[in-house]
């Protein structure tokens, strides 16, 4: 499949090349800017301003688990000057990144997930901060983004990355960074405040896309997906023992997966399915509107 993709983005580059001499002189002045996954667009957006035109690889409602880039993607990958890539172990990086620089090999690569600490999917702390992970991480949380403690970490090697690549704007950069780190700062006094008094901290959400959240707030995530996959029939029926023993009546689903074991299970403890999306773009409202289905959903 890759090799018919790449196929195709060459046909692409042949035909369509040309299409460059028609950009406005605005959109020459612009970095050119890739990143992986919808939140990054506004951290590099809010941080980038005017000076910036970020596209998006693994589109809304795509999972970065399964998605593969189209040939048009791979055109502007060629053209790009910077990729931010969360670089936490997305197994769509892990699978695309070689033919990603193979297809630009003078593109920059940004590792947003430096001096990042990664947890164990089971929440505990990896024992060494992170450096390069270039390869699968086994049992290591790819999901960073979803906590604003982190992404305070990845706004700050955005700025450092866009400041290298243009020192003429640095002190820009640096004023939209810190503007961005304040309202970071804000969301996450939020979240605290919101949650702080919850005597029930475990919840349940179908794929386990929230430790670092968990991890930071004292919650315990219980997820239904079993590495990647389906639960079996025993172990639903083990997230209904837990969910009844602790008296939950919610469960969270993610619009990138299948809802039927979420609904399932919500059915046998007579509780409802709620959707929180950790891929949007809009992070910051995002955020918040999660929190408060949190804080609705926890007693």
């Amino acid at each position: 499949m890759k090799n018919i993709i790449l196929s195709m983005m060459i046909i692409f580059l042949l035909f369509f090349g040309c299409t460059n001499q028609e950009q406005t002189e605005e959109q020459q002045d612009k970095m050119n800017v890739i990143v992986t996954i919808m939140p990054q667009a506004e951290f590099v957006e809010s941080v980038g301003g005017d000076k910036v035109d970020v596209v998006v690889l693994v589109p809304p409602g795509a999972s970065p688990h399964t998605y593969e880039p189209t040939p048009s993607q791979l055109t502007q990958v060629s053209e790009a000057n910077l990729y931010f890539k969360m670089g936490s172990g997305i197994e769509f990086e892990n699978a695309w990144m070689d033919d990603i620089e193979g297809v630009n090999p003078s593109l920059k690569i940004v590792d947003c997930s430096k001096n990042i600490e990664l947890i164990e999917m089971n929440g505990e702390e990896h024992e060494e901060e992170h450096e390069e992970h270039e390869h699968s991480h086994g049992g290591l949380d790819p999901h960073i983004w979803n906590s604003p403690k982190n992404v305070k970490i990845i706004v700050e090697n955005t700025y450092q990355a866009l400041a290298a690549d243009d020192p003429e704007n640095a002190a820009y950069y640096r004023s939209n960074a810190d503007n961005y780190k304040a309202q970071l700062d804000t969301l996450d006094s939020s979240i605290e405040d919101s949650l702080e008094n919850k005597k029930n901290r475990m919840f349940i959400v179908f794929h386990p896309a929230w430790g670092y959240f968990a991890h930071d707030y004292d919650l315990e995530q219980v997820a239904i997906e079993e590495a990647g996959k389906e639960p079996t029939a025993q172990n639903i029926q083990h997230i209904i023992d837990e969910a009844n023993e602790h008296d939950i009546r919610v469960i969270f689903a993610s619009p990138q997966f299948s809802t039927d074991s979420a609904n399932t299970i919500a059915g046998e403890i007579n509780g409802s399915v709620v959707l929180i999306n950790p891929l949007d773009k809009n992070y910051l409202e995002n955020m918040q509107n999660i929190v408060d289905a949190f804080d609705t959903s926890l007693e």
